[in-house]
């Protein structure tokens, strides 16, 4: 959440049905990797006795049980999924679409030793990503980056189209927990229309939709070179 160089969407608890969020949790239980030892600072060096990781697992599956269980209960009094999905948080993995023209300070503080385990090794799995050369896609100037566009649909669809259907897709992040490519583009216009028009306007998703331009070290907004859907759009 510190940085501000990054656009984000997240799925969010207020938006997902209290079962869909269980069956997660039952299928994709989140379980730490590393069980550090307690001790003074914020860095856990030492992992506890092995025969104490299998004892803190137990535990945790049983206080994951306690969650579904008490997250069901508060459904049937009728509370709202954003209070029940609450219990379940800490057991759920979070689905989080991130678009970033710039990674170094990212990389540099959380592939480091003093950063929290579980985000050091996913910002090691983005590293060995952004240094892979097989899956780049070089966009011409004035060209859009369209995320959850397919090529199908480059062939035989508008930009204006495309553009909707892709931040609609990227807005689906908060409310589903698998890619929004069921998305179609009669549904898309629609959301895309309320993302707008509505007051306030929810215009997070249209940052992720940006548009190539000569200048690579030009800065708009918080992207070098490329200008954001947002932007043009004044929102």
């Amino acid at each position: 959440m510190t940085h501000r160089v990054f656009s984000r969407n997240a799925a969010s608890s207020r938006a997902i049905p209290v079962e869909k969020l269980i069956q997660d949790v039952e299928e994709n239980l989140f379980v730490p990797l590393y069980w550090g030892k307690n001790q003074a600072g914020m860095q856990a060096n030492i992992e506890i006795a092995p025969e104490n990781i299998a004892r803190a697992e137990r535990a945790w599956e049983a206080a994951k049980n306690n969650a579904v269980a008490s997250a069901r209960i508060l459904t049937n009094l009728g509370l709202h999924k954003q209070i029940a999905n609450r219990l379940l948080e800490p057991f759920a993995h979070i689905t989080v679409l991130v678009s970033a023209t710039e990674w170094d300070n990212f990389l540099k503080l959380r592939n480091h030793e003093d950063a929290e385990p579980h985000i050091r090794i996913l910002a090691q799995k983005l590293q060995t990503e952004l240094q892979r050369t097989d899956n780049i896609q070089i966009l011409t100037t004035q060209s859009w980056h369209l995320p959850f566009i397919h090529d199908e649909e480059l062939r035989h669809m508008q930009v204006k189209d495309l553009i909707k259907l892709s931040v609609a897709r990227c807005a689906s992040t908060s409310y589903k927990t698998v890619d929004g490519f069921d998305m179609d583009l009669n549904r898309a216009k629609k959301i895309y229309a309320k993302l707008i028009t509505s007051k306030p306007s929810h215009a997070s998703p249209t940052e992720h939709v940006a548009k190539a331009y000569l200048d690579p070290l030009r800065n708009y907004g918080n992207f070098i070179g490329f200008r954001q859907l947002r932007h043009f759009l004044g929102i």
